[in-house]
């Protein structure tokens, strides 16, 4: 049997969070080890532009910026490497992984990083136009659709949310509800039937998204009786829900009713000692690139006490 690697500090992931993370243990001379997993540079390198995160004025490619993240962990001695963690043994210390089904490794701490995927629907079409109008968060791309038409897809809060701030910046917003009725709270049924320029429309099921080379202009929707309508928009945006990607941890590690990683209050800890949570994989609710990197920095800090002894 192959002697497992020893590492002191691995961290799983190579968004903003895992990135950052790398960037403050190298620096803290706990040599780490980042597995980049299985999208490489996380949710940002599906994102054209970002013109919302600081120091980058003229805003910046979202595969760009990660490529910087990952050459400043680089600079300071993070091992970057490619692979999945395909099974954990976190039941006692040292923490046991291991890496596309036949690499073992011991270590003496984990951040997760894994993140979390947006839902889709699963057209070919919204692949295809994927960074080119269609997109799963509205808060990240809202801005380039300023006084344009835009669809929201999804029946829930967050679906309302996307919408009500869509209409803030856009011409007109129609959220497309698949089911004769919304599943959101009362509250935000009511915001979202208060705001004139959000047309609700009941009953649909998306079926294509339309557009050309420079990107969405459309969107055919169909009803149960196989009717269509064709919606003229700029931007299609999808508001039906994230996977935290914690399938592999959730034997040891406590998960809330979606999946995503508990930590204890002010903390990156998680239930397993030595293993810290960073980003999107613990945050359901702002999942911003800015708030993940700064959860990175906060797993690092938490990770460096917790090697040297303190409490």
């Amino acid at each position: 049997m192959e002697t497992a690697e020893k590492i002191k500090c691995l961290i799983i992931g190579s968004g903003p969070a895992g990135y950052t993370a790398a960037i403050y243990t190298a620096r803290a001379n706990l040599n780490p080890v980042l597995y980049q997993g299985i999208e490489p540079g996380g949710q940002l390198t599906t994102t054209t532009d970002i013109e919302n995160f600081p120091g980058y004025p003229e805003g910046i490619n979202g595969l760009e910026m990660m490529e910087q993240f990952r050459t400043q962990a680089q600079r300071f001695g993070t091992d970057v490497r490619t692979g999945v963690v395909t099974s954990v043994d976190f039941s006692k210390l040292p923490l046991k992984l291991t890496i596309d089904g036949r690499k073992n490794i011991e270590a003496d701490s984990v951040i997760i990083a894994t993140g979390a995927t947006a839902k889709y629907l699963g057209l070919e079409s919204e692949n295809r136009f994927r960074g080119m109008g269609v997109s799963a968060c509205a808060t990240c791309d809202g801005f380039f659709y300023r006084n344009k038409n835009v669809a929201v897809v999804g029946g829930g809060d967050t679906a309302c949310e996307e919408a009500i701030y869509l209409s803030s910046l856009c011409h007109k917003v129609y959220l497309i509800i698949r089911k004769h009725y919304m599943r959101a709270s009362k509250v935000m049924q009511e915001r979202v039937n208060s705001i004139p320029n959000i047309e609700i429309i009941y009953g649909y099921n998306t079926k294509e998204i339309l557009g050309d080379e420079n990107g969405v202009n459309g969107v055919l929707i169909a009803a149960e009786d196989g009717s269509e309508v064709k919606l003229q928009i700029d931007g299609f945006f999808l508001a039906i829900g994230h996977h935290p990607n914690t399938e592999v941890f959730k034997n040891y590690i406590a998960v809330d009713e979606q999946g995503y990683i508990k930590t204890k209050p002010d903390s990156s800890k998680t239930n397993i000692t030595g293993v810290f949570a960073a980003g999107d994989v613990r945050d359901s609710k702002y999942r911003q690139a800015i708030v993940a990197a700064g959860s990175g920095c906060i797993a690092a800090l938490d990770c460096e006490r917790y090697l040297r002894g303190e409490v």
